[in-house]
């Protein structure tokens, strides 16, 4: 009998680095056959799985911590989280005369952040940097991830996953372009500023999907993927390495040192604390209570 497509739970995932140990089992033998008979992949960008989640197109995403809503529930276990200094997450901004040891001076005297708007998140972090810790309001301007164009009309560029890995590696040569800049991780300002991790994104589930899996298989499934995927850095090392222009050495330390894949309760009180921010600053709407699977 073939496989028949429409029973598939369909998959709304991130083609970036920072989620490639989540992935593990979805994408190497043995378990992928197996579980290409239940879960149908779809990759897309972080901002995009949420609206494939909400629109239905999707039953199961990994999506921002911005998109949860009342609706949608967490599946324990597994996160995108940093517990300081996440890398894949950069404000970078202009010095123009002023000295780089004094952050908050120059931030806030920024007008203007070009930002790149792939994770809805991220973009929410960098908004409640300035409005509820700085009490200033720049304006983002959507702009693709281009460092150097981004400053030639910005004060500050916002860079989230690959291509903010990438800036770091090129920093030099940013910096010969644009002049001096101040290069500020947002996870870490953020647990600088609440001492809790930096949490980017969580599994997350529609209702309708558990017809076809059940609440204990679901969360069994992709705690089991994440940790053989981090038992199996060095695998993900060699299989990233032609396809990102960062040394080995810089990506077994991403995935081993800046990001966190346990969900733990400190990640949760962050998910709670940054929705609240973000309703008083009227970023994103109120969420009451999160729903758990």
């Amino acid at each position: 009998m073939g496989l028949h497509i429409s029973n598939l739970v369909r998959v709304a995932a991130i083609d970036f680095l920072n989620p490639a140990p989540l992935m593990w089992d979805f994408e190497h033998p043995p378990r992928n056959t197996e579980l290409a008979h239940r879960y149908r992949i779809q990759y897309t960008l972080p901002s995009s799985c949420a609206a494939d989640l909400l629109a239905g197109r999707a039953e199961l995403g990994l999506i921002p911590i911005a998109s949860l809503t009342p609706q949608l529930a967490i599946v324990p276990g597994c996160t995108i989280a940093s517990l300081d200094r996440v890398r894949s997450i950069q404000l970078i901004v202009k010095r123009n005369s002023l000295p780089a040891d004094d952050p908050d001076r120059l931030l806030a005297q920024v007008r203007t952040i070009a930002a790149d708007t792939a994770s809805r998140s991220s973009l929410a972090y960098a908004q409640i940097l300035f409005r509820k810790f700085l009490r200033t309001d720049p304006e983002f301007l959507p702009t693709p991830a281009d460092p150097i164009a981004m400053l030639a009309h910005a004060d500050a560029a916002l860079l989230i996953g690959d291509p903010a890995l990438l800036a770091l590696e090129a920093r030099a040569s940013i910096e010969h372009a644009v002049g001096p800049c101040l290069w500020l991780d947002l996870a870490h300002q953020w647990r600088t500023r609440t001492g809790l991790p930096w949490v980017a994104a969580v599994w997350a589930v529609r209702p309708q999907a558990l017809t076809r899996v059940t609440a204990a298989q679901l969360t069994e499934t992709l705690q089991l993927s994440r940790d053989h995927g981090l038992e199996h850095i060095d695998s993900l090392v060699a299989e990233w390495t032609p396809r990102i222009a960062i040394p080995p050495e810089t990506i077994r330390h991403y995935l081993t040192r800046n990001i966190h894949y346990t969900l733990s309760p400190d990640c949760v009180a962050a998910i709670e604390l940054f929705r609240r921010y973000a309703a008083e600053t009227a970023i994103l709407s109120p969420l009451p209570q999160l729903r758990f699977l």
